[in-house]
């Protein structure tokens, strides 16, 4: 099945036509408004991406934005190389987990962090070479184990924990600030020459469809489909279970990427 995955803006201007979206099995959704009046989509040509796959929708719907932002976050945000310790903070979320998992397919050791022991094993089990319980401060639990600091920190909590984990990274290593699930976006009275250690770097990433090429994305999809790259999905909900599914996320019951699929 050949399928048109797109995972971009609102922006122009590519037209698809909705007749050959039909012919390749599209769901209705993503070509009927909701009145169920045929559209023509618009998306930017470099942001619809072709891809040869026997995925069913539910676990291809998981994909392709779950796969840029990890990519991005990993290769962009923080310049990984292979053999070189990751930190994830924030492990447990999706983009935690996915991440996990693609950054030991490209070599690395990954220590990941939950704020419930509960989720130990469930890390484990999903690949994380260390787990560590955050409770807000885990520098120097880090430092215990890796007295020189960490390679690279991928901080998804956000402000409430980004001046902490500047604290875990070596001189010349990366923290990289790709989520904000802690809910606070500004740091308060933030003073660089005294919050970030020396020869430490600070980056961010917010990218977009651009950053992940359409080889990747290929790459990835195939990886998964053959069982070689475990991305951790979530429940599948109908359209009528919209509220069960925002009680699940707000529980922290998600445990991966949850997938609405409208019939």
């Amino acid at each position: 099945m050949r399928i048109p995955i797109s995972e971009c803006e609102y922006d122009p201007i590519l037209v698809v036509d909705a007749d050959r979206m039909k012919s390749l099995e599209v769901p209705a959704q993503l070509f009927s408004d909701r009145r169920g009046s045929t559209l023509l989509l618009r998306r930017p040509a470099s942001n619809v991406f072709p891809l040869d796959t026997e995925l069913p929708w539910d676990a291809l719907g998981a994909l392709p934005e779950m796969l840029q932002t990890c990519h991005g976050s990993l290769h962009t945000g923080l310049g990984v190389q292979p053999n070189e310790t990751l930190l994830i903070r924030g492990g447990t979320f999706s983009i935690g987990l996915a991440t996990l998992s693609m950054a030991k397919a490209a070599g690395l050791r990954v220590i990941s962090t939950s704020r419930s022991e509960v989720k130990i094993e469930m890390l484990r089990k999903a690949g994380a070479d260390e787990v560590v319980i955050d409770d807000g401060e885990l520098a120097a639990k880090i430092r215990d184990d890796h007295p020189g600091g960490v390679d690279r920190v991928l901080e998804l909590i956000g402000a409430t924990t980004l001046l902490d984990s500047l604290q875990c990274v070596r001189p010349g290593g990366v923290v990289c600030m790709t989520g904000i699930l802690g809910g606070e976006w500004e740091l308060a009275s933030f003073r660089p020459m005294g919050h970030i250690p020396t020869g430490v770097r600070l980056t961010s990433y917010s990218g977009g469809a651009s950053d992940i090429s359409r080889e990747d994305l290929r790459r990835y999809v195939s990886l998964v489909e053959r069982g070689e790259l475990t991305i951790r999905t979530g429940p599948v909900w109908s359209f009528d279970q919209l509220p069960l599914a925002h009680q699940a996320m707000d529980e922290n019951r998600a445990n991966g990427k949850m997938v609405v699929v409208v019939e």
